[in-house]
């Protein structure tokens, strides 16, 4: 009806649903940062790629889980699939209900509708292993806000918990737009990889959340008094790394 206005606000869930049909082909994900800039990446097919497509990183990654795990931001399933069929024990979380539908619709055995602000509601020692893939350290959002999620993380896995998380460095650009963007949050008093960004699909525009970049130093400031400590990082050729964390009282 013209002029009805779209209330649907998942504009990443229905990204993820759209391309589903093609495996991601053909589909570009829309990211728009609040200061103007936007960006067109080929993500999607990535989100549906098997583990033959995946960064020798990623792949090194997941020969690091063990026991029980946690997929934090799960999109569309393809680490959550890849891990049920080594006989993991798993379970999903993301906020977006496109991608919890999308999971469900691949064969994830267990998914929940529930944003990272959430993990608190899962009991003490439910998990042996938590995953943040595809640079999903970002969804900790901020200094504070990743400090206290952390102590949740600590309380809900068990003694011999790991987190494996990938994240990018945000000092790793030479662009000036992204520079005076990072000087303009720490003039606000933010972190310099502090995004606020939202995704757009077609004809849904996704609400807006902060999303966080992070240098290796920047990681081990925001880890102190967590519980948590840095045990490996996974490199690569660009500005993403993965970190493998431990319990601060695992030796």
């Amino acid at each position: 009806m013209p002029g009805k206005k779209n209330r649907n606000k998942d504009g990443y869930g229905a990204l993820l649903l759209s391309a589903l049909k093609t495996g991601g082909q053909g589909i570009f994900e829309i990211a728009e940062r609040e200061d103007g800039f936007i960006a067109a990446s080929q993500w999607p097919s990535r989100y549906f790629g098997g583990h033959s497509t995946w960064s020798k990183r990623e792949r090194r990654a997941m020969q690091r889980v063990k026991g029980r795990v946690l997929d934090i931001g799960c999109g569309a399933g393809r680490y959550l699939l890849y891990l049920q069929e080594k006989g993991h024990e798993t379970t999903g979380i993301d906020r977006s209900a496109g991608a919890v539908k999308v999971c469900k619709r691949r064969g994830v055995q267990r998914v929940l509708l529930r944003p990272i602000e959430e993990i608190g509601k899962f009991k003490p020692a439910s998990f042996d292993t938590v995953i943040m893939m595809g640079n999903n350290f970002g969804l900790f959002a901020g200094f504070k806000k990743t400090k206290r999620l952390l102590r949740q993380l600590d309380r809900i896995t068990s003694a011999e918990g790991q987190i494996i998380a990938e994240a990018v460095d945000p000092y790793a650009t030479t662009q000036e737009l992204h520079l005076v963007y990072q000087r303009q949050n720490r003039a606000r008093g933010r972190m310099s990889g502090q995004l606020r960004i939202r995704i757009r699909h077609e004809n849904i525009v996704g609400e807006w959340f902060d999303y966080l970049l992070v240098s290796r130093k920047e990681m081990e400031e925001i880890l102190e008094g967590t519980g948590w400590r840095v045990k490996e990082i996974i490199p690569d050729k660009g500005p993403g790394y993965t970190v493998v964390m431990v319990k601060t009282s695992k030796v």
